[in-house]
């Protein structure tokens, strides 16, 4: 006899420019911010505000979540990617986060506000790839950051930090 599962709910989400989303209660319970909300408040079938995501960011984030929720969520303590290289990314995840930087961050941003750790390290990680092996004037260049220190500040950085380029 098989039993109701979560996965045949859905629930609604309603993002901070008022598009009401209606997902699945398993994909949308990759976040653990919405999972713990759902827990508290229980089956009210009113929708759900995530005031700090608007409605693209949210249709990434959903995608992110539709193609990993059979997925073991990640807990805080979990070590098990620590074999795999730090910036190591799956190809699926490259392809979804090839987006402009302004889009990047916001999806950072939400996992970050969702409670999604994997997308976040997913996000992080393909940050830290676009740093990766870039001299701090490639770096200021590939984010649009104005150098405001003066050449003396930027020498004593170097002096303190020498033991990290070697």
């Amino acid at each position: 006899m098989a039993a109701s599962t979560p996965a045949t709910q859905m629930i609604t989400l309603t993002t901070n420019d008022g598009v009401d989303m209606t997902i699945e209660r398993q994909v949308a319970e990759r976040s653990i911010l919405i999972k713990n909300l759902l827990e508290d408040v229980g089956e009210t079938g009113e929708a759900i505000p995530i005031p700090n995501v608007s409605e693209p960011v949210m249709r990434k984030v959903i995608e992110w979540c539709e193609q990993h929720k059979k997925d073991p969520p990640a807990s805080n303590d979990d070590d098990s990617d620590s074999r795999k290289k730090s910036t190591d990314i799956d190809e699926w995840d490259q392809k979804f986060m090839q987006v402009d930087q302004e889009m990047l961050f916001e999806i950072i941003l939400a996992a970050n506000y969702l409670d999604i750790k994997a997308l976040l390290d997913v996000g992080c990680k393909t940050v830290a790839n676009m740093i990766k092996g870039k001299s701090p004037e490639e770096i200021r260049k590939t984010f649009n950051i104005q150098n405001d220190f003066t050449p003396e500040e930027e020498d004593q950085i170097r002096r303190e930090n020498e033991w990290a380029e070697e």
